[in-house]
């Protein structure tokens, strides 16, 4: 094991890990926990240049990151996320792609206030957009609807801890400034460095007990989520395997979602057949994006797949209609996921809990507590 010196300043540090990490598929060398730490907190706090800070992330993701350097890493960033406390039994914390949806009407958004209507507070967090999809996000959609979405972690926790409400929106601009500042230097980079795969993990807000919910598309994944969620300190967390990575699962096929109840407990995965468990029947996997919408746009010399506000907008008028009892993809979707969400957190058979989201969905009231 590689002990760092105790008078190594930032830029040494830095210096000696790249000449590690960086020396091809064959011959890169490992490191230790304590030195990703170090070296991503020297990259956060801007000690090191950010030719160096680029290297550095592109070679630790070619290489293949190690169990030891992603806890490493998300200990420097742990570090530097604002957390508070709140006086809940229970909290959900929902962490989606944080680069958004280009593929499919969003969905995600409108589980957080009818997981509130069942009882169960709830909040997203995320960034306004970032790469490589940028895509549309809850973000871009809250603000159309006229939310605060740069509230502080006191005002979101006031949003929570009200009956009337119970779900809210923090921007990691707010609970992790110098993560949100490295934005610039992550668009230069172009692929996914470890950042992307660690920064949907933070816990800035934690009550009594606290859920971690997010999405998955690769296999390996899900192990690797829940050992960094019990890293964040979430007292369970829920692995969905959904479309395009978030947390509302295909509407056609078999769902798999990987979990753990207690944090010394082991991984285990449920599935549900939406068809054969549920009798939802889709023709489609997700909320197709109407022909209507643009399919490119320039944001800020960036091309993305698809207008991002056109999606939003589109997301916001389905998302209103389907949680006032509307029928249809967008529904279903937001039924499925919540499900799988409702199942982990109470322990209920899917099909009880499915029935308990569409009365709720039928009498309007979740549309009605969204708009506060």
């Amino acid at each position: 094991m590689t002990e760092i010196k105790k008078d190594i300043t930032p830029q040494e540090l830095m210096k000696s890990v790249i000449q590690r990490v960086a020396t091809g598929p064959e011959l890169s060398k490992d490191i230790t926990r304590e030195e990703a730490r170090a070296t991503m907190n020297s990259i956060l706090n801007r000690d090191v240049g950010d030719v160096r800070s680029a290297i550095f992330l592109i070679a630790l993701r070619m290489k293949r990151e190690t169990k030891d350097e992603n806890l490493g890493v998300q200990d420097a960033m742990n570090e530097h996320i604002k957390q508070i406390e709140i006086d809940l039994e229970n909290l959900v914390n929902i962490a989606d792609p944080y680069d958004g949806y280009t593929r499919n009407i969003p969905s995600s958004l409108y589980v957080l206030p009818l997981l509130a209507e069942l009882g169960f507070p709830s909040f997203s967090q995320g960034v306004e957009t970032v790469g490589p999809k940028y895509g549309c996000t809850h973000h871009l959609t809250l603000k159309l609807l006229g939310v605060d979405v740069l509230a502080s972690n006191e005002q979101v926790a006031e949003r929570l801890s009200k009956k009337e409400i119970g779900w809210g929106y923090i921007d990691q601009r707010v609970f992790s400034p110098k993560l949100h500042d490295l934005m610039e230097l992550r668009s230069e980079i172009i692929k996914r460095p470890v950042i992307t795969t660690i920064e949907v993990l933070a816990n800035p807000i934690k009550a009594k007990k606290t859920h971690f919910i997010t999405g998955y598309v690769h296999k390996p994944y899900p192990p690797v989520y829940l050992m960094l969620a019990r890293n964040a300190g979430f007292d369970t967390s829920l692995i969905i395997r959904g479309t395009e990575g978030g947390v509302v699962p295909s509407l056609r096929q078999k769902v798999n979602a990987h979990y753990y109840k207690e944090i010394q407990s082991e991984n285990e995965m449920i599935e549900i057949n939406p068809d054969e468990d549920l009798d939802l029947k889709q023709d489609v996997r997700a909320v197709k994006i109407p022909e209507a919408i643009e399919k490119t746009k320039k944001l800020d010399k960036i091309e993305t797949k698809v207008n991002p506000l056109e999606l939003a907008k589109e997301s916001l008028k389905q998302g209103l209609d389907a949680l006032s009892g509307k029928t249809g993809p967008m529904r279903d979707c937001i039924a499925l996921s919540t499900t799988l969400i409702l199942t982990h957190l109470t322990s209920q058979k899917p099909i009880d809990c499915y029935r308990e989201i569409n009365k709720v969905l039928d009498a309007g009231s979740a549309e009605k507590r969204f708009k506060k």
